[in-house]
């Protein structure tokens, strides 16, 4: 599965637009985390209990949005986009979203060549 943020892939063109795609998850921060990271904020700095937390959240937000995409048949998603709202003290959401498509490698002839494997490509 290919994902990326821009509108259109290099080397492919996009044959079947399948519609939004999205990957929502909701968190919410541990006492214990919090007391963790209260001794962390105390000294100043990265703040690492969050940070793994915002990392961890956003890739289940990602993982959840390429089985959406997956289950409606598209071998890509483009315009991909997070968002992130508190909705409570210390809840919050993670939205991955963007638009599944259907994508073949561009073959007539010109020196357009397919995309190179990227951190989200998968390959």
């Amino acid at each position: 599965m290919l994902v990326v943020t821009t509108n259109d892939i290099p080397g492919f063109r996009v044959v079947r637009h399948l519609g939004l795609v999205r990957g929502l998850t909701v968190r919410s921060r541990s006492v214990v985390g919090n007391i963790g990271a209260a001794i962390q904020i105390f000294f100043g700095g990265n703040i690492s209990v969050y940070t793994r937390l915002a990392e961890h959240t956003r890739q289940e937000a990602f993982d959840l949005l390429v089985e959406h995409a997956q289950s409606m048949g598209a071998n890509a998603v483009i315009a991909m986009r997070y968002d992130a709202n508190e909705i409570a003290a210390a809840v919050t959401e993670v939205l991955a979203y963007g638009s599944a498509v259907i994508i073949e490698p561009v073959t007539d002839g010109s020196s357009a060549s397919t995309a190179p494997p990227g951190p989200w490509s998968g390959r």
